[in-house]
């Protein structure tokens, strides 16, 4: 970019490409601007028109990426349910669907098998066991969960509301709302 300055004003010549702009300024009331002697640059090729500028600029890429394709609407079975459970002859349980949501289910926060990741296993009747436990997303709300039961020399259980997703035969939940169940308290 060139620009020549002049003591009363500047006059300069701004290079963009192919295209050039000339810039006059402003003289000050009761002044005269004096010609420039400097030479101006003139673009070596045509000017490219507006339009044509712009079409260029809007038209999508040659080379665009191909959108995932969704995964089948088949049932899905919990990897943790049927041969893998640890009860004899325990039954094959489907996942519940991505995007669906648990509201105010009762459970208690275990670590999984391995002890690296936590669960939420849920409070069920003790008959039909139909609620594998779900892998618990990392969040404030499950540091809160931790916090609580490290900070408890009793049991607790929680009413939870999040939303479900899931990822290679298992459901995870991300928590939105935690609250501790109080302790039943017996009344004459």
């Amino acid at each position: 970019m060139r620009m020549f300055l002049r003591r009363v004003g500047y006059v300069g010549t701004i290079c963009l490409g192919s295209a050039a702009l000339m810039v006059h300024a402003q003289t000050p009331a009761g002044g005269a601007a004096k010609p420039a002697s400097a030479p101006t640059t003139r673009p070596t090729t045509a000017p490219i028109p507006a339009s044509q500028l712009l079409d260029s600029l809007l038209k999508p890429a040659s080379s665009s990426g191909q959108p995932l394709q969704p995964i089948k609407d088949t049932p899905v079975m919990d990897a943790t349910t049927g041969r893998a459970a640890l009860a004899p002859g325990a039954p094959q349980l489907t996942l519940m669907r991505e995007g669906s949501y648990i509201v105010d289910r009762v459970g208690r926060l275990t670590r999984s098998a391995d002890g690296q990741i936590f669960e939420l296993t849920f409070e069920s009747d003790g008959k039909v066991l139909k609620d594998p436990p779900m892998v618990i997303q990392p969040n404030q709300k499950l540091m809160q969960m931790e916090n609580a039961v490290q900070g408890s020399n009793r049991d607790i259980r929680f009413r939870v509301t999040g939303m479900v997703s899931e990822y290679k035969g298992r459901n995870f939940i991300l928590l939105d709302k935690v609250v501790v169940v109080p302790d039943v308290v017996q009344q004459f």
